[in-house]
């Protein structure tokens, strides 16, 4: 009897500058953002073009991916991260600054989901091959009597891609291991 792959875990998000020319996508300056708390992704398709014949619906045209957005919790994000996703100039004084130098870019978005069917886990690297980070909030609570944990949530917009077929999300191999599968997507995000 077949079973479904149920999603187990997640983790490894990475980040890469994203450039596109003569139809074909690189990434450069790929690193770890953070470590990964949780990641949903919502994906928006231009609407059905339906054809009728006879009173009944006899044709439909493939809906085509338009845009979407990522939203990417993780434990607090690494300070060279947020400076390369955010498109920050450099420090000055010690002090990160968003002003009216800071120039956001596209950058290719990574991370790993972990699956388990019928006993067997395996991990599968996943790339959002084009995204634009929307600007950070901030927010901290006081500690009380425990620690509460607090994680942080970005939110990416994506976008399709500049290539010839317009890819906006690769699915990688499934893989027996975490580390295969993260190596894997340091090689698609061009990191060596």
């Amino acid at each position: 009897m077949a079973v479904g792959k149920i999603v187990t875990g997640f983790s490894k998000p990475y980040v890469a500058l994203y450039a596109a020319s003569s139809g074909t996508i690189t990434y450069s300056s790929g690193q770890l953002l953070s470590q990964g708390v949780s990641v949903s992704g919502s994906a928006d398709t231009a609407d059905d073009n339906n054809f009728y014949a006879d009173n009944v619906l006899a044709e439909s045209a493939n809906t085509t991916f338009t845009g979407g957005e990522v939203t990417l919790t993780v434990d607090g994000l690494l300070e060279a991260a947020e400076k390369l996703i955010m498109g920050l100039p450099t420090s000055s004084g010690g002090w990160m600054t968003y002003n009216d130098d800071q120039a956001v870019p596209y950058v290719g978005i990574g991370f790993i989901a972990r699956y388990q069917s019928d006993g067997v886990v395996t991990y599968v690297p996943y790339v959002l091959a084009k995204c634009m980070f929307n600007q950070i909030n901030t927010s901290a609570a006081t500690q009380e009597e425990n620690i509460e944990f607090q994680t942080q949530e970005l939110t990416a917009k994506i976008f399709r891609g500049d290539d010839t077929k317009h890819a906006w999300k690769y699915v990688g191999d499934e893989e027996d291991t975490e580390a295969a599968a993260e190596a894997a997507l340091k090689t698609k995000l061009g990191i060596t």
